[in-house]
């Protein structure tokens, strides 16, 4: 550790993590709205990123014994080169391929994307817990600037994937992400410090992956309700939703449409990123003890149940798209970034805090199989609540997802307060 200057490693991590979420939110946008446009349901959009899910949820069973077992760097070297890889296989989709091949070949695709995302994701994180200043809320305020600032660099990879398609269109979009993708990999390879700590002894074995905390189980179960809930909107139904009240059906209007609809996700990710940096002064968190951090935490979990529910109160009483409802949307779907925000900000600053530095990888691996597996169901559901119900169902069962994540936070709760 000695060898390494903390704040030059954080800064060398923390910019190829950008890197990485900007060409993933592209890439997102870029899949979605381009099968949109062309035709395909929302249970078959949803098909195309379950695959990018799984593969989150089996790469987090493997990667923080990975990590430990060669070290952080390769790891995150890792996730970027097999970002590039699934780039440059995308950029191969034939236009006239069946809709079943299409779905098949960019299903694996996005699967290898999945890996590199949580590779990625899982390298950062952890280094963050072994770089991070000791003093009081230092832990708190170096998560939430990496995850607040990545969100909003993920946010503008939403916005600048559907601008892409709009103006060079699908291949030539996912040819220059690449190449940029590349250049930035060679630039973290040589300006990443030796050192980076995170290899366990040689004798650690793969059956450590598992964790015997009792806080980061139930932590995790939490997790994975809360990016359920958003998800399940987030995925298929809004995006689906609003181009088809925005577009008119001429290649004009698909065009205005992909702008609108990446800009409104852009900006709901970028807002979501400024609070998670915002966090630790909404919160209060320097000087507070672990158990005042999971009380805050349960609090702010209840205040997102509500809202979900609300909305698909006011999508069923519109029974429709009108003008009204996009805006109650807008405004709501906005409020509901606000609280998530600051759930989400409480969950990775606790899920270091209640992880051993001997084992902070595979304890943030299982923790992110979690989320992985959350955002797994709320793409699953995304989709299908969409096609059966339209956008009232789709969003009570995102409400059904949050007050499954405040219950799973009540039980955390009960746990610290009778230990």
């Amino acid at each position: 550790m000695t060898s390494v200057n903390p704040l030059r490693a954080y800064a060398a991590v923390t910019a190829a993590y950008w890197a990485f979420m900007l060409s993933d939110g592209a890439l997102r946008m870029l899949v979605l709205l381009q099968f949109n446009a062309l035709g395909f349901t929302p249970v078959q959009l949803a098909w195309l990123f379950l695959l990018y899910e799984l593969a989150g949820i089996v790469t987090n069973l493997g990667a923080g014994w990975l990590a430990a077992r060669f070290g952080l760097a390769a790891t995150l070297y890792g996730g970027l080169a097999l970002q590039i890889g699934a780039l440059l296989a995308l950029a191969q989709l034939d236009p006239d391929w069946g809709v079943s091949a299409s779905v098949v070949f960019v299903m694996a695709v996005q699967g290898v994307s999945g890996v590199a995302k949580d590779l990625a994701k899982m390298s950062s994180k952890s280094a963050v817990k072994l770089l991070a200043p000791s003093e009081a809320g230092g832990l708190f305020r170096w998560v939430a600037l990496l995850t607040g600032s990545k969100n909003a660099v993920k946010g503008f990879g939403f916005f600048l994937g559907a601008a892409l398609l709009a103006l060079a269109g699908f291949q030539a979009a996912v040819w220059g992400m690449a190449a940029v993708l590349a250049a930035i990999l060679a630039a973290v390879v040589l300006f990443l410090p030796a050192g980076l700590p995170g290899r366990m002894k040689s004798e650690d074995s793969w059956g450590g992956w598992r964790s015997k905390d009792w806080r980061v189980n139930r932590l995790s179960l939490a997790r994975m309700f809360l990016f359920g809930a958003r998800d399940v909107w987030f995925v298929v139904g809004i995006p689906v939703y609003f181009q088809s009240v925005l577009s008119d059906g001429s290649a004009e209007g698909r065009r205005t449409a992909f702008f609108l609809v990446g800009g409104f996700m852009a900006l709901w990710i970028i807002a979501y990123g400024l609070v998670q940096g915002l966090a630790p002064r909404i919160l209060g968190r320097k000087d507070q003890t672990e158990a005042a951090m999971v009380a805050k935490a349960t609090h702010w979990a209840g205040l997102l149940v509500p809202l979900p529910f609300l909305l698909a109160g006011a999508a069923w009483a519109a029974d429709g798209p009108v003008l009204w409802l996009t805006a109650v949307l807008v405004l709501g779907l906005l409020a509901f970034g606000f609280v998530f925000a600051v759930n989400s900000s409480v969950h990775s600053y606790l899920i270091l805090a209640f992880g051993a530095a001997e084992r902070i990888t595979r304890d943030v691996g299982f923790y992110y199989m979690a989320n992985a597996a959350g955002r797994l169901i709320g793409t699953l559901l995304s989709g299908l609540s969409y096609q059966a119900g339209g956008l009232p169902l789709c969003l009570a069962t995102a409400g059904g997802m949050a007050l499954a994540s405040w219950l799973s936070m009540r039980w955390l709760r009960a746990g610290e307060v009778t230990a």
